[in-house]
């Protein structure tokens, strides 16, 4: 060590690393002239192929030998060392005297100096990827469940990743590894170390049945691999030997195909689908994914075994529906996906009021059919039908069809069609609980998303959603509506929570219950806890976009850029278009490095027409006001382009898009020049206010429509207002920006000290989305203090919080 420049543990700096670990199989057994030759040709090997030398070139590249092998540490993506190892791999095929194996996992590495006054690596992320390399033989790519995370939303990569399940390595360790391979490239044997796992379980389980036949074709696979060990030391196997390890009592209810002539009848086989799913969710001792992921796919998709790996699930149900006059037929037919061979299959025949029935007999065979244990209540739920009205049953059935399309598409026109449908089917059946409790939470989200409702209307609200569970007191619906107003409507966290909670007894599976009672947590700032149930969330529905979304906004809240570029780039997998993925993408090369030339080059790889103005109507700081993208142009000053991007978008609502005008206005020095504009926003904003005197939206508007008419004092008063009204310790998420917004406001009106001040208490708070260290050096939003040896000190000083502290 040199004494000149001691190292303390203070100054290491960690960043994130996407390690390849690779090492020569039975090297120590060579003589030295061998292991001296082999280790030279696997050097030139991987010196030679084309993504180390790019990496290299670029800078981006760690190289750490290990005596046997060596540990290349890309800093670009997750995919780099998987496509390094493809090559090598490839390579290696014209070399059989030499047995490699290779490991992948993306974590945190260090450069450090060792005692021999040599560069090295060091971190978790080397750590781990030797030990996903441990478990493997001659031949093997194994990733880390982490990387597989990464490459299992790319369709390219998704035939090609097996999971093994967990192995445990040294101290007590366990990692869960992932095998990459196929005909051309790894190694499709199941490694010997599992191999061993697996025959020392297996004696213990019961030798009756299924598993007397699973313990021969153990013993028999054991002998086939010693014979070709003997005969080749090379093992090949087919895929089955490594398949993903699924529960085998779990389930996907496909879309079921309408067959009827009358092709409007969709949202008649659409609801069939829907029920025969909610009733198997209730099942505490199923895996039921839920139908967002499941409408990804056909009624009959042609690849069944891809579908299984893509869902985590063991079966999965298809159907069709054909409904003509009065009558209705249900074909239904149970698949092991795995294998792509039927189980049972079944046709309904009977009269649309003979519709509950059918749900009912279907769900329970289902249930039998995977030996679900079932508690009586389980029983009472699948053989319960909603309503006797067939006719009101329809009428909700198109109400609940509107509603997907509402979530969808966050429209209030669908919002008020599905409403209408219910009220008719309560109308129909005054008894009609589940009709009654899905109109609450309807009206409750239009609240929250597009309308929101007074004292008075939210009052009907939850004594709506009171009606339907005295009507059906075990009705998940009800309850998951309930816990929706609480949240939503009156911000009670507590009654929300023991609402939800109530639901997901009843209904284990229901995955939106979970992502309720999830955003509470977020809301009261457990943040482990809500990406915890976030990744619970992501099992039962992996194909949803919005969950990596919220792992992203998660992420970026707590200032841990690389995990949400990664959960973005994981939401634009499943969803190319989504515009909130693409935010999660972009702030990362803000908020986290005010790299700006980067981002514009980032910005421009996504489709242009999907970059709406939107604003993100909740209150909080500036940008949350002029939305994202148009803010974009802000941060380059580009005022004339955030104008217009608000211009490009026509439809959204006066009272959103002149507000945001204002405050791009007050940014450009230019507020003058549009004052008559600007008292429109005000004449609009104060009239909102008027009808709802705490809405925080409408409140941070206000305070910016203020400064633009130099209103300087009354946009602070307002501005301190909506801080006291929902500090960050009432709400998390919203608290920490709106405190951004107080500090923005006390910047903007010449109070340098004040706004210095309230920026330190949120740079310590989870508000990474609104501010940073990087950020704050080339926002314009801070020019009024930019100077000030305040403003340069928080700046020099660089505290922020990172990560969760709870």
């Amino acid at each position: 060590m040199n004494p000149e420049k001691p190292t303390s543990s203070s100054e290491v700096k960690f960043e994130i690393g996407h390690v390849l670990f690779i090492d020569i199989v039975g090297y120590s057994k060579l003589l030295i002239n061998e292991q001296s030759a082999q280790i030279q040709k696997l050097k030139e090997i991987v010196r030679g192929t084309e993504h180390v030398r790019a990496a290299e070139a670029e800078g981006k590249l760690l190289r750490l030998p290990t005596g046997d092998g060596g540990a290349l540490v890309f800093r670009t993506t997750p995919e780099e060392p998987v496509l390094c190892a493809l090559e090598i791999s490839k390579e290696l095929k014209n070399y059989p005297e030499l047995h490699v194996r290779m490991g992948i996992h993306s974590g945190p590495v260090n450069e450090i100096t060792d005692l021999n006054e040599q560069a090295n690596i060091a971190g978790a992320g080397i750590n781990i990827a030797q030990r996903v390399m441990d478990c493997g033989d001659a031949g093997h790519i194994l990733l880390s469940r982490h990387v597989a995370e990464d490459l299992e939303h790319y369709p390219r990569w998704q035939p090609y990743l097996h999971h093994l399940g967990e192995y445990e390595v040294k101290h007590g360790h366990k990692v869960s590894v992932v095998n990459l391979c196929n005909e051309n490239f790894g190694n499709p044997a199941l490694p010997q170390k599992f191999l061993a796992k697996e025959t020392q379980i297996a004696p213990t389980a019961p030798a009756s049945g299924v598993k007397k036949r699973r313990l021969r074709l153990l013993i028999a696979v054991m002998v086939l691999f010693g014979a070709i060990a003997a005969a080749a030391g090379y093992y090949i196997f087919s895929h089955q030997s490594v398949a993903k390890a699924v529960l085998e009592k779990s389930i996907a209810v496909l879309p079921f195909e309408n067959l009827s002539d009358d092709k409007a009848n969709a949202y008649f086989a659409d609801g069939i689908q829907d029920e025969i799913l909610t009733k198997l969710a209730s099942i505490a001792d199923l895996k039921v994914i839920s139908r967002t992921s499941t409408a990804k796919y056909k009624s009959k998709p042609e690849d069944l075994k891809t579908v299984s790996q893509q869902l985590g699930v063991a079966t999965v149900v298809e159907g069709t529906v054909q409904r003509a006059a009065d009558k209705v037929r249900v074909n239904v037919q149970l698949i092991d996906a795995r294998a792509d061979s039927h189980l049972w299959a079944k046709s309904y025949d009977g009269d649309t009021k003979d519709v509950f029935a059918i749900e009912s007999e279907v769900s329970q065979e289902i249930a039998d059919a995977l030996q679900a244990k079932l508690s009586p209540n389980e029983t009472n739920t699948l053989a319960s039908a909603p309503t006797k009205d067939p006719e009101a049953y329809d009428l909700f059935l198109k109400g609940e069809y509107e509603e997907r399309e509402a979530l969808d598409s966050r429209k209030l026109e669908n919002f008020e069609q599905a409403a209408t449908w219910y009220r008719q089917a309560i109308a129909r059946d005054p008894q009609f609980a589940l009709a009654m409790a899905s109109l609450a939470e309807n009206e409750v989200l239009r609240h929250w998303w597009l309308k929101p409702l007074s004292d008075a209307d939210l009052d009907k609200v939850r004594s709506r959603a009171q009606q339907a569970l005295s009507l059906a007191p075990d009705l998940a619906q009800g309850h998951i509506a309930l816990g929706a107003y609480y949240s939503l409507g009156k911000r009670q966290f507590e009654q929300a929570l023991a609402e939800f909670g109530r639901a997901l007894e009843l209904q284990p599976n229901n995955v939106r219950a979970l992502i309720y009672a999830a955003g509470i947590h977020r809301r009261q700032g457990l943040w482990t806890q809500y990406l915890s149930e976030l990744t619970k969330c992501q099992q039962l529905d992996p194909r949803d976009p919005q969950i990596p979304v919220l792992m992203g906004a998660t992420y970026c809240r707590l200032r841990m850029w690389e995990q949400a570029n990664r959960a973005g780039q994981r939401a634009l997998a499943l969803d190319p278009r989504n515009m909130t993925a693409m935010v999660h993408v972009l702030l990362p090369s803000l908020e986290g490095t005010g790299d700006i030339e980067k981002a514009t080059r980032l910005l421009a790889t996504f489709p242009a027409d999907a970059l709406i103005a939107q604003s993100f109507k909740v209150g909080g700081d500036v940008s949350n006001i002029i939305g994202i993208w148009p803010y974009f142009y802000v941060i380059k000053r580009d005022y004339p382009a955030a104008l217009k991007a608000w211009d490009k978008d026509p439809s959204e609502a006066p009272t959103n898009r002149l507000p945001a005008r204002a405050a791009i206005f007050v940014l450009a020095g230019d507020s003058s020049s549009a004052h008559e504009e600007i008292e429109s926003a005000r004449a609009l904003v104060e009239a909102r206010l008027r009808e709802r005197p705490d809405d925080g939206y409408a409140l941070s508007q206000l305070s910016w429509i203020y400064v633009a008419l130099q209103r300087n004092s009354e946009a602070v008063k307002v501005a301190q207002h909506l801080a006291e009204l929902i500090p960050p310790e009432k709400d998390a998420v919203i608290g920490p920006e709106i405190l951004a917004n107080l500090a923005e406001i006390e910047a903007r009106t010449g109070d340098a000290r004040a706004a210095v001040n309230t920026l330190r208490q949120v740079l310590l708070l989870p508000a990474g989305m609104v501010a940073s260290i990087a950020r704050l050096k080339i926002d314009p939003v801070w020019d009024p203090i930019r100077n000030d040896p305040g403003f340069q000190q928080l700046l020099a000083e660089g505290k922020e919080q990172v990560g969760p502290n709870k």
